[in-house]
Order: C-alpha cells, then sequence, then structure tokens
C-alpha cells in the first residue's frame, strides 16, 4: 500500500471574534504518542517527521479525506501548517461553503472533534522494533504528506477537541487542564 492514512485525536478548533475569519486549528498529528494500527502494529510519529514535507509539499485540509469536500489549501494560504514542539500544527480558514459551515455545525455540536492525515513512506524513513508481540513503528520521516482531514473518529486517542478561543488556545497547558475546563462549562 503506497498511501497511509492515518486518523488522530489531536485537533483543537477555535472561534474567531465577528470582525474575523472563522476557522478550525488543532494538531493532526501529535509526536510520540503511541496508537494501535489496526491490531497488526503500533505507531509513533516523531519529533521533525513532517519537516521536509511541510515545505515541500502542497498539503490540501479535508472534511473526512474526501478531495470533494476541500476546506482550506497550503498553496491558497487556507491552510497554515507546522511543527511545534508538540505536533503537526494546522490552522484552516475555511471557504464560506455548505460543506464547510456545515463542518463548523458539526465541530461545534461536538459531532466531530479529531484530525487525520495522509501520507506516502516513498522516500521517508522508518524504524521497526519488533522485540514486543505488537512491533512498533517509528517515523522518524514521511516521504509525502498528502492531506490533513476533518475527522469525526482518530486512530490516536490523545487529545480532545472543541470550540476554543483563540487565547484559551494559546493558553492551553494540558489534555488534562484542556478536560477539565471542558468538564466545568458543561457543569454551568
Amino acid at each position: 500500500m503506497a498511501n497511509e492514512i492515518r486518523i488522530h485525536a489531536g485537533m483543537t478548533v477555535e472561534t474567531r471574534a465577528a470582525d474575523d475569519v472563522p476557522g478550525l486549528i488543532g494538531y493532526a498529528s501529535v509526536f510520540d504518542t503511541e496508537a494501535d494500527i489496526a491490531g497488526m502494529f503500533r505507531e509513533v510519529i516523531r519529533k521533525g517527521a513532517f519537516a521536509e514535507a511541510i515545505l515541500r509539499d502542497d498539503i490540501h485540509a479535508l472534511d473526512n479525506h474526501d478531495y470533494g469536500r476541500v476546506i482550506g489549501r497550503k498553496k491558497a494560504g487556507t491552510l497554515k501548517i507546522y511543527e511545534d514542539d508538540r505536533g503537526l500544527r494546522v490552522e484552516i480558514t475555511p471557504p464560506d461553503t455548505t460543506v464547510a459551515r456545515d463542518l463548523m455545525a458539526n465541530v461545534a455540536a461536538g459531532n466531530i472533534d479529531q484530525m487525520s492525515f495522509a501520507f506516502s513512506m516513498d522516500g521517508g524513513r522508518q524504524v521497526w522494533d519488533e522485540t514486543e508481540d505488537m512491533p512498533l513503528r517509528s517515523i522518524e520521516k514521511v516521504g509525502e504528506l498528502f492531506e490533513v482531514s476533518v475527522v469525526p473518529r482518530g486512530a490516536f486517542e490523545t487529545t480532545e477537541v472543541g470550540l476554543r478561543s483563540l487565547a484559551e488556545f494559546r493558553n492551553l497547558i494540558s489534555a488534562t487542564e484542556f478536560r477539565a475546563r471542558q468538564k466545568a462549562r458543561l457543569m454551568k
């Protein structure tokens, strides 16, 4: 299989002030977090794995891996994508389309709260550790990064997502704190 897709529970979403353009912000991948890939192997993405691809590739942002539902693109400036200490961070400024409005409504309702990415390992670098019953694949460099997607269910179960203000997102310290804030909001 040349193209691989990874669904990741790592996206955080924000809404912005009325004079700002609404957008999605989050993480399509969180570094050094293990995921079970179809019961066949475990996988981690290492810091720096996307560094070359995000500089070179024209990456799309999609709704659920569907190229008929494009919500952003690096070349168009509607997808900003980069690595930080935590993972592969994305900022999407979706167009004013039915697809984007429906997606934002589903994110606001909490129906969709995760991210995914599709990539190829052609030209990439990986290390396999087969010392345990279920092998561990460490991806050190992806070959090509095709797209990041907003999805309803991710393979990596490391983070939670909700509508956020930009200031609150920037002050987010940990997933534990995020969950506590979300729980407090629901209790009000």
